[in-house]
């Protein structure tokens, strides 16, 4: 009878999923994934669900192979010499690899009323509570902290209407875009009634129960404040004793395994590889759970795991239901001066959100069926080069 190899996947996003659907490939692995929901979500459409113009809950039945089990439950606690994992149920689950994808969520960086006051939109609870809130106050002045992707994306969202919508970005407008692209979003979110500030004087520095607070002293009014600046990872890894980057992700090699056990390997928003962690982003969470199933797939060959590559080209951002960007980018995930936006490219948007999720259900027909662009640039060639560093230290230790 043949040994059965036992997989847990903490995480049931993007990352996590494609992981369990990609580790298929054999037949004596056995993979159980924990998620403490019972659908998987569209994270990139928690913005429409805010707004009531769509949804992100998807049937687990519908993008996980058939032959995994599932776990309602959440990872409180991994123990690589037990190799345990510790449930929030009380009980606990062996493993002989673990694959840590437990993904990103609200990050409010200790402003004073931040945790308290505003609505973040990093889950799926939080997104339908702010929806909720939104319901009862359809007049309601609505301020929007943090101009990144899902802040730029949630104004666009809820501009129109009675509402009021105000974008407060605490510095540049979209960080990642290229200065030549930033224009044209501003005057989008312009056309749509959103009224943007930017620059370091918008820095919120407190929220209150009926305004924000700026760097610069002015006190604006806002009936609901939504909270968009930054993400942040669970504290799982370094509760558990494990090395992690000063922002909390696992701490790997270029094979997304730990640093301190060949046991587990991280995908996602939660892996940090060098210390070079990727952008996080569904676009870099589905090829990195692919990654992170060949290392695994790799050990229990007895062959050597492949370094992590990949490339990611750009991001495109709706600005509403009828528009959207598309910001191209080096292979090194730095913004090009290259842009287009328009209504044809809110149905490009569109066509990658739902391919985000045919990428998962095909895996889950098909194991090693995903692809994704390799990296052959700059950045391939410094992660290689701090990987061999790292390798030679540890055979002259």
């Amino acid at each position: 009878m043949t040994e059965r190899i036992e997989v847990v996947v903490a995480g049931g996003g993007y990352a996590g999923v494609m992981a369990a659907n990609h580790l298929r490939q054999r037949d004596d692995v056995e993979v159980t994934l924990v998620n403490p929901r019972p659908s998987f979500v569209e994270r990139i459409r928690l913005h429409q669900v805010a707004a009531r113009t769509g949804d992100a809950a998807v049937d687990f039945r519908d993008v996980l192979g058939e032959g995994i089990g599932r776990v309602e439950d959440t990872v409180t606690r991994i123990d690589a010499a037990g190799r345990r994992v510790s449930l929030a149920s009380g009980g606990d689950l062996p493993y002989d690899y673990l694959v840590y994808a437990v993904g990103s969520g609200s990050r409010t960086a200790g402003v004073p009323g931040a945790a308290e006051l505003a609505y973040p939109v990093a889950s799926l609870e939080e997104a339908t509570r702010l929806r909720s809130v939104l319901d009862d106050a359809p007049a309601a002045v609505v301020t929007v902290v943090g101009a990144g992707p899902t802040g730029i994306e949630v104004a666009a969202e809820l501009a129109g209407g009675e509402r009021t919508v105000r974008l407060v970005c605490g510095g540049v407008l979209g960080p990642y875009l290229h200065p030549r692209t930033r224009p044209m979003v501003a005057r989008h979110l312009g056309a749509l009634g959103v009224r943007v500030l930017d620059g370091p004087s918008t820095a919120v520095v407190a929220v209150e129960p009926r305004a924000v607070r700026l760097a610069d002293g002015r006190q604006l009014p806002s009936d609901i404040t939504v909270w968009a600046a930054g993400f942040s990872v669970p504290e799982l890894a370094r509760r558990s004793g494990l090395r992690t980057d000063r922002d909390g992700r696992l701490l790997t090699d270029e094979t997304l395994t730990s640093v301190d056990d060949d046991r587990i390997v991280a995908a996602g928003d939660v892996a940090s590889p060098s210390g070079l962690p990727f952008r996080m982003s569904c676009q870099a969470a589905v090829p990195l759970g692919a990654q992170a199933a060949n290392t695994i797939l790799s050990r229990i060959a007895g062959t050597e795991p492949a370094p992590v590559s990949l490339a990611l080209l750009g991001e495109c951002i709706s600005l509403g239901r009828h528009d959207a960007v598309i910001q191209r980018a080096h292979r090194d995930d730095t913004a090009t001066a290259f842009h287009v936006g328009g209504r044809g490219v809110a149905l490009v948007k569109e066509t990658a959100c739902r391919l985000a999720v045919a990428s998962l259900t095909r895996e889950a027909r098909r194991p090693g069926s995903v692809f994704w662009i390799k990296d052959r640039g700059r950045a391939a060639r410094v992660r290689e080069r701090i990987w061999s560093d790292a390798v030679r230290a540890r055979e002259t230790a």
